[in-house]
């Protein structure tokens, strides 16, 4: 496990190095472009003959990693509580609604939305999926990723308003999406439906207790930051914060990722402003920034690896094409419209929803939901559509958002 750890590390200070020296690009999409074209480049010199061994390794390397064990039970609580560090809580209350309904009507919505769609469309690429399955893929394909589009947005110039709401929604659609995942898992694996009042009760205990050990490990947390003013000891009982409660809420099977959000929310703002010293909140910023920056550039460098694993087929990549434009249309539809119709409601700037649709980037943990799916015949085709529009999204979508945000609030 440490020779993987110090590979993937090593392959991901390189990708960054080169992507600061040449590349230029921001980092996670300037690493994740670079490791998906090393990748493809392995697979093309294999096919002319050459380069098979350093394809064999890089594909067993990869095989030795369980991706979605490695994201869904180690980086994403690390992620989510730095994410989660960083949001002014007074700023996002003024937003609560917008950001509540973006990130649960929404996603619901959109599972709905890209499930039903993909499983209407599908038949006509002569690759028909189980109804339960499109629901799957509308699910774990939902969640939003900020990590790649904020910088953006903040170089665009866009409204701090506005990147509040797509922080807000992706940190708090991850935890959604998950249990939307999980109860459609559970009907696929026991094959039968539950019943309203069950999947409701699911819901409750899940998202709801995700939601109650979140404030209660914020608060105890906050008392301990507050009875002592050592910054060493204090980024420890942070750092202990997190991966013991995230352990703790798989243990309880209440959400882990909505338990992070909101411990992280509370420690951010009551625990910077009446629990830390300067000193403390300087050392504790730096550290979750770094552990911020460096498991994200670590992430996009597998997701960009990761496409040795995928198998591709010609109807496939048909599909992921229609996946895509499936994907782009139910954000338009559940977030672009309402944002559009109800520009008061969700007091915007004048064409942000055009910035909200191509800003809902999908990022490592639909990869990860798609890779959890038990070993099925239509496990391989959810999960090379998933990779193709993650992949879309981050390297197309990506890298024009910045140009979307100009055009769309300068020029009203």
């Amino acid at each position: 496990m440490l020779n993987i750890v110090a590979i993937c590390l090593v392959i991901t200070a390189l990708l960054a190095y080169l992507n600061y020296r040449f590349i230029k690009l921001p980092t996670t999409i300037g690493v994740m472009a670079a490791a998906l074209v090393i990748s493809l480049t392995l697979v093309a010199l294999d096919a002319l003959g050459v380069a098979h061994a350093l394809r064999a390794y890089e594909t067993s390397l990869l095989r030795a990693i369980d991706f979605s064990d490695v994201l869904m039970q180690g980086m994403l609580s690390l992620l989510l509580f730095a994410g989660a560090l960083h949001i002014d809580l007074s700023e996002l209350k003024a937003y609560r609604w917008q950001v509540g309904a973006l990130a649960v009507l929404a996603t619901l919505l959109s599972t709905l939305v890209v499930g039903f769609g993909m499983y209407w469309v599908l038949p006509l690429v002569e690759l028909p999926l189980p109804l339960i399955v499109c629901l799957l893929f509308g699910a774990l394909i939902s969640p939003t990723d900020p990590i790649a589009v904020i910088g953006i947005l903040k170089s665009a110039g866009a409204p701090k308003s506005l990147e509040l709401v797509i922080a807000g929604e992706s940190l708090f659609n991850d935890g959604v999406g998950v249990v939307i995942f999980s109860l459609l898992l559970g009907m696929l694996t026991s094959g039968m439906a539950p019943t309203l009042g069950q999947g409701l009760a699911l819901l409750l205990h899940e998202a709801g207790g995700g939601l109650v050990l979140g404030l209660v490990l914020g608060y105890v947390t906050f008392r301990l930051l507050r009875s002592v003013d050592n910054y060493q000891v204090e980024v420890l009982l942070t750092l202990a914060a997190v991966t013991g409660g995230y352990a703790l809420a798989a243990r309880l099977h209440v959400s882990g990722p909505l338990a992070m959000v909101v411990a992280g929310l509370i420690i951010g703002n009551h625990g910077r402003a009446l629990a830390m010293s300067d000193t403390t909140r300087h050392y504790v910023d730096m550290f979750w920034e770094l552990i911020d920056e460096i498991l994200n550039a670590t992430l996009f460098v597998l997701i960009g690896m990761e496409v040795l694993l995928v198998v591709f087929t010609a109807h496939e990549l048909v599909a992921a094409v229609v996946a895509m434009l499936v994907t782009l249309l139910a954000r338009l539809l559940t977030v672009g419209v309402p944002a559009r119709l109800g520009r008061r409601v969700f007091n915007l700037p004048v064409g942000s929803w055009k910035v909200l649709t191509w800003g809902g980037l999908r990022g490592g943990i639909s990869v990860a939901l798609a890779l959890s799916l038990p070993v099925t015949p239509e496990r391989d085709t959810v999960v090379a559509l998933t990779y193709c529009v993650v992949a879309f999204s981050i390297l197309v979508q990506g890298l024009s958002i910045g140009w979307v945000t100009r055009r769309a609030i300068t020029l009203h």
